[in-house]
């Protein structure tokens, strides 16, 4: 079930909606508008609300590589 954002023309109210096939129609949280204009979004790579660039692993020990441990040969 993927979760859309869009932008509301009417009010301009920006919002994230849980779509299942069954679903109704989107409208507006705010103003009820159907005048709806779906966002290009990205997908979360890491999870939880909180994640950060702190998250992400640091350079490989040996080589120093910026993916992070296991992304070269050098292990």
């Amino acid at each position: 079930m993927p979760i859309y954002e869009y932008a509301c023309s009417a009010c301009g109210k920006e919002f994230e909606k849980l779509v299942r096939h069954s679903s109704p129609a989107a409208a507006c949280p705010d103003c009820q508008s159907s005048d709806l204009r779906k966002k290009l979004s990205a997908f979360a790579a890491l999870t939880g609300s909180t994640a950060s660039a702190n998250d992400l692993p640091g350079p490989c020990g040996s080589c120093g590589h910026p993916d992070g441990p296991g992304a070269c040969r050098f292990q």
